[in-house]
């Protein structure tokens, strides 16, 4: 038997980075973002799992990260707005993150939630993507799958 689902986190994506010792074994974030938006996932994963989910299964994630482009990415000429030639055509700006950074944010927050620990998870695909208007909100959109 397998099972799916799949939900859309609202907001900018937070990597999940290096954490750093403060002293008496107490490790912290190296970001300030990513408590708020593990907790994002977390509330979205368990609104929309269905109630017979089986979480001790292994599982499978596709993650696609939605940034919005920078204003600095665009020109108007004529009244028309533009993509400017020089920017860049996928998000690999450093301040949006490393997709393996995003993707163990996701991952850490759907512990407990749409499985039991994170090793159950056999496979992984994850991009990372500009919308195409102007005025789009961020997002990642996260669907899990058990096999």
């Amino acid at each position: 038997m397998s099972g799916a689902y799949s939900f859309t986190v609202y907001g900018t994506a937070a990597p999940q980075g290096s954490k750093r010792h403060v002293g008496n074994g107490v490790m912290l974030e190296s970001s300030d973002r990513v408590r708020p938006w593990r907790q994002d996932v977390r509330f979205a994963a368990l609104e929309k799992r269905p109630p017979e989910w089986d979480m001790t299964k292994p599982m499978r994630l596709d993650l696609v990260f939605w940034f919005a482009r920078p204003a600095s990415h665009y020109g108007t000429k004529n009244g028309i707005t533009y993509i400017k030639s020089n920017a860049p055509a996928q998000p690999v700006s450093a301040r949006l993150g490393d997709i393996d950074k995003l993707s163990r944010a996701v991952l850490d927050a759907l512990t407990g939630v749409a499985y039991l620990d994170d090793r159950q998870v056999i496979r992984l695909e994850a991009r990372k993507a500009y919308f195409k208007g102007q005025d789009a909100a961020p997002c990642t959109i996260i669907s899990c799958f058990y096999v």
